[in-house]
């Protein structure tokens, strides 16, 4: 960032000193103010719940304009990444800085590839949860355990360690997904296949069982790995914010991203493509395609309490870049699925139709979203919705590392200590209990 040539001035109507506050460049996006000597020269602290219009970090990662419907990683559009790269090569990007090329993509494949396997144990500590226990419940368990499992990479201030840590996460986070899922029906688990591309790989250890040979579908492959580089990352949303908050204290690049795994759980947040399906289930059950016009009704009805997911988005105010690639996808694996006649399916085209034609959903912006969408392609290639939001994981672990590192590397970072405007009780004397 760079100092700009003019300057924020505040000033009071109370007759407190006007100050003047430094105004920064970005390469591309808003300006910002820098507050950070605000306290020490008024005594007063800004109030921003949500930090909506705070910036807590900068960042050289990703670039959203919400606005334009723009998402940028490190400069490249996602619908050249989405078309042009595969996940391997979006991962080096963000890690890196830069698209690999030929031979830097076959060694960083081959690096990732050699440490898909977990140790052996973790398949004991599979067997302390219920076996109805929700895919994300696992994983927080799952990820967490990994610092118990690899100490030779636990140290957030060592580079080699953070180098080593994050190959291991982005390698085994399939692996641990699977594995879930696998404990959850009570199967066999099946171990990576090296031969295996990263997405063919977990399509493997997902739906191959011992009996039999599995054949990984291509179109189902793409598909996949398009979700992983649409989900890979998203400027300082929730988890990544939690991640860096997190990180920001020292503590092992595992239990950051564990917790980065526990914030995405949220409906709000990852979980809002399981909202979206189970949404459509409801409709589903209440008459379907046929009742989809009284649903709509009690959308519109502020005091239903009946919220449209999986439609709009908290930043993009256009439509959502990542939808329109996920939309192609949905079509193609239908079509390859044989479901385009499937009443679920059906049923989400007509919601669809309905939210891009109706001027109460266009007005206000309600596009599909990426959620919507990518919803719809896991469960036609067969993975159950309590395990959509530990896919989203999966994908989104490279973002999250990239986010921890850079914020390490930066020389400004801190320990995150958010301040507070108090509204409790004034400072008062605690009586002996018999006069209270």
């Amino acid at each position: 960032m760079k100092l700009a040539d003019n300057k924020a001035t505040l000033s009071f109507s109370n007759g407190t000193p006007s100050i003047d506050l430094p105004v920064y460049h970005g390469s591309v996006g808003p300006d910002v103010v820098d507050i950070r000597k605000l306290y020490a020269q008024t005594g007063m602290f800004t109030y921003d719940p949500g930090f909506l219009s705070t910036a807590a970090t900068q960042s050289a990662i990703t670039y959203i304009d919400g606005d334009k419907g723009e998402l940028l990683y490190r400069g490249y559009p996602i619908e050249q990444l989405a078309t042009s790269c595969d996940f391997m090569e979006t991962c080096h990007l963000l890690l890196y800085g830069n698209l690999p090329n030929a031979v830097q993509k076959k060694d960083f494949s081959s690096l990732v590839t050699n440490h898909t396997m977990v140790h052996e144990q973790m398949q004991f500590f599979l067997r302390g949860f219920r076996r109805d226990a929700h895919p994300m419940a696992i994983m927080t368990g799952l990820v967490g355990a990994l610092s118990a499992f690899y100490h030779d990479s636990t140290d957030i201030n060592n580079a080699e360690h953070r180098e080593i840590s994050a190959i291991r996460l982005i390698a085994k986070m399939p692996t641990l997904v699977a594995m879930a899922y696998k404990y959850t029906i009570g199967q066999p688990y099946m171990y990576p296949k090296n031969s295996l591309s990263y997405s063919g790989n977990f399509l493997h250890m997902m739906f191959a069982n011992p009996c039999e040979e599995y054949k990984v579908n291509p179109v189902l492959e793409r598909a996949l790995d398009r979700i992983f580089i649409l989900h890979a990352d998203h400027e300082q949303n929730a988890s990544t914010s939690t991640v860096r908050l997190c990180g920001s204290s020292g503590t092992n690049p595992f239990a950051a991203i564990a917790a980065g795994v526990a914030c995405l759980w949220g409906p709000a947040h990852g979980g809002a493509n399981e909202a979206a399906l189970n949404m459509l289930g409801d409709i589903q059950k209440n008459g379907g395609v046929e009742k989809i016009g009284d649903f709509i009704k009690q959308v519109k009805d502020k005091n239903s309490g009946v919220k449209l997911m999986g439609f709009g988005h908290r930043v993009y105010k256009n439509y959502d870049p990542r939808a329109k690639l996920m939309q192609e996808t949905c079509k193609e694996v239908l079509q390859e699925m044989g479901l385009e006649k499937d009443p679920l399916f059906k049923l989400a085209m007509a919601l669809e139709k309905i939210a891009l034609e109706d001027d109460y959903f266009v007005s206000r912006k309600l596009y599909p979203n990426v959620d919507f969408y990518s919803g719809i392609v896991q469960r036609a290639i067969g993975i159950p919705v309590p395990l959509f939001t530990a896919i989203f994981a999966l994908a989104r672990t490279v973002g999250w590392i990239a986010q921890l590192n850079e914020m390490i590397g930066d020389p400004e970072y801190k320990i995150g200590r958010p301040r507070q405007l108090f509204t409790g009780a004034v400072p008062r004397d605690v009586k002996p209990l018999a006069q209270r």
